[in-house]
Formats: structure tokens, C-alpha cells, sequence
């Protein structure tokens, strides 16, 4: 009898375990994208750019990848989001708000550093999954938070692919200038260009910051002329960016190479300079008409998640009802949305520390670019485009895979420029 009713108790413990387990694994109806966006504000041009993009994703996981695979169940993704207003108080509360309220199951930052860190710690004492699209800066992920994933790559990897590209193409340059704004991102790149050039042997002949607001660089460039690189890494905002053009070009400061960080990239630069602009180059994190696709990621034995970059722009101008072309704050947003898919499919779950765990177990290729993060959520897959202004066009000349144009190396001299002449590959 005793044995009998044994018998019977382990069949009932292991039918409870099963429904236990299928429960664990059990699809929701929907899986929730929460974002404190910037729609208005300093940032709301990007914030504007980030939600199309999101909206864009979303639009082809569910209608075009079928949803998102979880307990052998195809669920919708949904996207809800609020206006931050671009302040830090406001991205605080709204975090919380859909934590608590909304019931979301992951969250995606706020656009710029400072958001994302501020947001950081309400995400973490939720035990929430944060997602970072806008926040380059290093520092966030040297503040121990667990829960926090970088797309947008790190300040300190935006000048690696200039540094690269010069190395190949050219093997006598040996000096290389630095010259950076007086800001904790700019400083980040200074560092890691630094570093990487160190690597590379190049030699740092020069290295100074300048002050934020700076209205006058003839002092440091005249110093900078003195130490005779054979090319220059610098910049930091769009004004001192132009600034940095114009005077190299009053002072008659010629180098094979010029690259600006946040100012050559941008289509006002090169309307603010003209043919002073030509030759110029710039890093992003993506451009309109990069050649990543499946073949690409065939060919680095990477695995690829849709849509194309030509879906993606059609997607994008449908979220938005416009008829724009999406920029990089639009596509790191969205390559977000793929990593956050392809990581809760990988874990079957989406409980956060699962998803947390497989998003870094995770590489793949986008029409974004590549994906990986190290061990503290730091993007480390991602590598920057490098864009360079020939004839009056942004031809993305590094890397090669995603190149639209090779690089014309040595850019011409000013002089050249003044008298009407372009920057044409040889």
C-alpha cells in the first residue's frame, strides 16, 4: 500500500514538474520594447531618428521574420515609449514607469551618454534588461552594472578604423597628430586612438586638447604644424569641428590625412566649408549605402538577421511618414532590436539574466554592421565606418566590406582646393 501511494506521489510530483517547466518556458503573448525617447528636447532630432528605426525593426520581426520565436511560438514584438523631453529627471521616471506599470520586458536608453547613464541604476534595481543605442562613452560600463548591453560602438574605437586604413594604404606614414576637444567623450577618443596608434607603431608627434566653446585654435595648430605628422585625429562637436577645418586651411597646415570626430560626417560641414571640406574625413557608426548583407556575413562566418539595408530604408521612411533617409542614430536603434530577437531566441526565455547571458554569447551581422559585446556589455563587434568627402559627395571609403569608394590618400592641399580641385582616388 505504502509503495502504491509512493508510486502514485512521484507521478504526480513529475506531472507538476512538467507543467512547471512548460510554464517556464511558456510564451507570452507579446514581448515589450520599452523606450524613454527623446522626442523633444536637444536630442529630438535623434530621438526622432532612434524611434523610426525601432518602429522599422519591429515592423519586419513581426510582419516579415514572423515574430519572435519562444517555446516553439512565433510572439510579436510591441514597442511603448514616452517623451524624456532630453532630461535626465524625466528618463529616471519614465524607466521606472514602464518597469512598473507597462510590464515591459526590456528597456531601451535614452539617446547620449548622459541619459543612458542616468537611467542605468533604476534598470539595474529592477533586474531589468537596459539596452544602450546612444551612449558611447566607456565609463557606463565601468560602474559594475550587470543588466546594461552597448550597440553603439565605444567612444575609445572611433578613430581605430582610420588608424587601420592609413596603415594599410600607406606605410611610410609614421607621425600622426592628436588633437581633441576638452570633453570626457572626445578625451575617450583621444585615448583610444592613442592606444591603437601606439599599437600600429605609429608615432604620437603631437597631443593636446582644446577647451569646449574654443573660439580661436591658432595657437595649438600652429604647434601642431610645428611637430610635422603625416596625418591628424581630432575634433569633438560640429562648431569646433568647422573651426578646425577653417583655420588648418588659413594657416596653410597640409597632411595626408584629416579626420574629425561629430563634424565631418554631417552634410552642414561640408555646406559650412565647401571645397575647404574636400578630402576631409570622419567616422560613423553607419551611412546610408554600406555594403553589409548576407554574402558579407557569409564571408566572415558570421551569421545574418535581416531586413536589407534597402528594406530597412523603406521601412524606416513608412514608420516615420517621411521621406528621409535614416542615419546612424536610426540603424544602431534598430540593430537593437535584432540583437535583443536573436538573444531571447537563443535563451528560449525572456527572463533578463537569460537574455542578459545569451545577448553575450551573441554575434551576428546586420545591414548594421557586426555585433559582439565583452563580458561588462561593451560593444566590441561593431566596427565604425570611415567616410571622406569626395567631390562634394560622403563616399565611405573603411572598411573594405562596406566601403562605397576607396579613399583618396593624400587628400590635396589647400592650396589645391582653393584653386578648385576635388578629392579623386587615385
Amino acid at each position: 500500500m505504502k509503495k502504491s501511494y509512493f508510486k502514485t506521489a512521484l507521478i504526480f510530483i513529475a506531472i507538476i514538474g512538467f507543467f512547471v517547466s512548460a510554464n517556464a518556458i511558456a510564451a507570452p503573448k507579446k514581448l515589450v520594447i520599452g523606450h524613454p525617447a527623446c522626442l523633444s528636447g536637444k536630442y529630438a532630432k535623434a530621438g526622432e531618428q532612434a524611434i523610426g528605426g525601432i518602429k522599422a525593426c519591429v515592423d519586419w520581426v513581426n510582419n516579415v521574420y514572423a515574430g519572435v520565436l519562444v517555446g516553439k511560438k512565433r510572439i510579436p514584438l510591441k514597442y511603448k515609449y514616452y517623451d524624456c523631453e532630453s532630461k535626465k529627471e524625466s528618463v529616471t521616471s519614465l524607466i521606472g514607469r514602464l518597469i512598473t506599470v507597462d510590464k515591459v520586458n526590456v528597456v531601451f536608453s535614452a539617446y547620449s551618454s548622459g541619459l543612458t547613464l542616468r537611467g542605468a541604476p533604476v534598470a539595474e534595481s529592477h533586474k531589468m534588461l537596459y539596452m544602450d543605442h546612444g551612449g558611447a562613452n566607456n565609463k557606463i560600463f565601468r560602474q559594475g552594472f550587470r543588466y546594461i548591453v552597448q550597440t553603439i560602438g565605444p567612444a575609445t574605437r572611433y578613430h581605430e578604423g582610420t588608424l587601420n586604413m592609413i596603415h594599410k594604404i600607406d606605410p611610410t606614414a609614421k607621425k600622426v597628430a592628436l588633437a581633441y576637444e576638452d570633453s570626457e567623450f572626445a578625451k575617450m577618443v583621444m585615448h583610444g586612438a592613442e592606444k591603437h596608434a601606439k599599437k600600429l607603431g605609429f608615432n604620437v608627434v603631437f597631443e593636446r586638447t582644446y577647451p569646449k566653446g574654443v573660439t580661436d585654435l591658432t595657437p595649438l595648430l600652429s604647434a601642431l604644424k610645428a611637430s610635422n605628422p603625416d596625418f591628424i585625429l581630432g575634433g569633438g562637436h560640429f562648431e569646433d569641428g568647422q573651426l578646425f577645418n577653417r583655420q588648418m586651411a588659413d594657416l596653410g597646415i597640409n597632411s595626408n590625412a584629416l579626420s574629425l570626430i561629430a563634424a565631418a560626417t554631417l552634410p552642414a560641414f561640408y555646406k559650412a566649408l565647401t571645397s575647404m571640406a574636400e578630402g576631409v574625413m570622419g567616422p560613423s557608426h553607419w551611412e546610408y549605402g554600406v555594403k553589409y548583407s548576407a554574402q558579407e556575413a557569409k564571408k566572415v562566418k558570421l551569421p545574418w538577421i535581416g531586413p536589407s539595408q534597402d528594406e530597412f530604408v523603406a521601412l524606416f521612411k513608412k514608420a516615420l511618414g517621411k521621406n528621409i533617409i535614416p542615419d546612424y542614430h536610426a540603424a544602431e536603434a534598430a540593430a537593437q532590436v535584432l540583437a535583443y530577437v536573436l538573444a531571447v531566441e537563443k535563451a528560449n526565455s525572456i527572463d533578463s539574466d537569460k537574455v542578459r547571458a545569451a545577448l553575450g554569447d551573441l554575434t551576428f551581422m546586420s545591414f548594421y554592421g557586426g555585433w559582439d559585446v565583452d563580458e561588462t556589455g561593451l560593444q566590441v563587434g561593431h566596427s565604425m565606418v570611415d567616410v571622406q568627402w569626395q567631390d562634394g559627395k560622403r563616399v565611405i571609403v573603411w572598411p573594405e566590406e562596406a566601403q562605397t569608394g576607396k579613399p583618396c590618400y593624400p587628400m590635396p592641399t589647400f592650396a589645391e582646393k582653393a584653386k578648385g580641385k576635388v578629392a579623386v582616388p587615385k
